[in-house]
């Protein structure tokens, strides 16, 4: 067996088209949507992504607001910002890109972002909204891989899943997400007792834990579907996930490469909360 590839460029692409024209008829009708993004530091990896978020609202017709800060700027001038656009009515969605310098709190940063702007989806009333299942504005990264399954027409309802990882960005909220799509879901950690034979067990695998190739062909059961969340970054400068690519390939029925897969679904989500915000706005009026 070899695995067909999920081509998250493709499919992010085909989401984008319809959030721009969603958002030519938000415009026509009086508002455009607004991302603003708030880039602390000179970190190339964070410069890179700010740059790709800002050329994406562009492409979809948004607008979009830069502010950038030195690495050594006190937090208050950065919260002054935060309470600065949560007040702007033009303004429908706030992101501000970790990580953060050492002297701020990154919680309290993003609890000081209104969670009516909190495109990003990690407030902590945006998470409980998710885990009652109602709609809110919900983590990009795992709501990608939720519109790359929907598209792709995997069927997850009744199916067994295993999440590789629990931290608040991807981990926990992608378990709660598959676990309301109908799927029976195992979270699976760094103190979780025999992995590989969760996993195997698995129809549906979801790896976020940050470590090269860390699963391996004799870890997938045939015919899985596998979703590499992972970016690492190896010595030679070369890009790959968590995920064996090569060998779970030969198992899986369906896989996401490195880079080309989840990567682009996470800009092309944040635009759709972005749209969601700037739609909620234009109805309160």
């Amino acid at each position: 067996m070899t695995a067909r590839i999920l081509d998250g460029k493709a499919i992010a692409e085909k989401v984008r088209e319809d959030i721009a024209q969603k958002a030519a008829q938000l415009i026509a009708q009086g508002t455009t949507p607004c991302l603003a993004v708030i880039l602390v530091g000179s970190d190339p990896a964070s410069a890179v992504y700010v740059r790709n978020k800002v050329a994406a609202c562009e492409k979809a017709g948004f607008r979009s607001l830069k502010f950038e800060y030195a690495a050594d700027v006190a937090p208050e001038v950065v919260f002054g910002k935060i309470a600065e656009l949560n007040a702007d009515a033009s303004v429908h969605g706030i992101l501000v890109q970790l990580p953060l310098p050492p002297q701020f709190d990154a919680d309290k940063v993003l609890e000081a972002v209104s969670a009516e702007k909190d495109v990003d989806g990690f407030h902590a009333e945006n998470f409980g909204m998710l885990l009652q299942g109602r709609e809110s504005f919900y983590p990009c990264t795992p709501w990608g891989v939720m519109k790359m399954l929907e598209v792709s027409g995997v069927e997850v309802q009744g199916k067994d899943a295993v999440v590789i990882g629990r931290s608040n960005i991807v981990g926990k909220p992608m378990a709660v997400m598959l676990l309301t799509a109908g799927a029976t879901v195992t979270v699976c950690h760094s103190k979780t007792k025999d992995l590989a034979g969760h996993v195997k067990r698995a129809d549906i695998v979801v790896a976020a834990i940050g470590k090269p190739r860390f699963v391996t062909a004799d870890m997938i059961k045939p015919g899985a579907v596998v979703i590499d969340v992972g970016v690492n970054r190896l010595p030679d400068g070369k890009l790959c996930g968590d995920v064996d690519f090569a060998g779970a390939s030969e198992v899986a029925s369906l896989i996401t490469p490195v880079p080309g897969g989840v990567g682009p679904m996470t800009i092309t989500m944040l635009l759709g909360n972005t749209l969601l915000s700037a739609q909620r706005a234009a109805a309160r009026g």
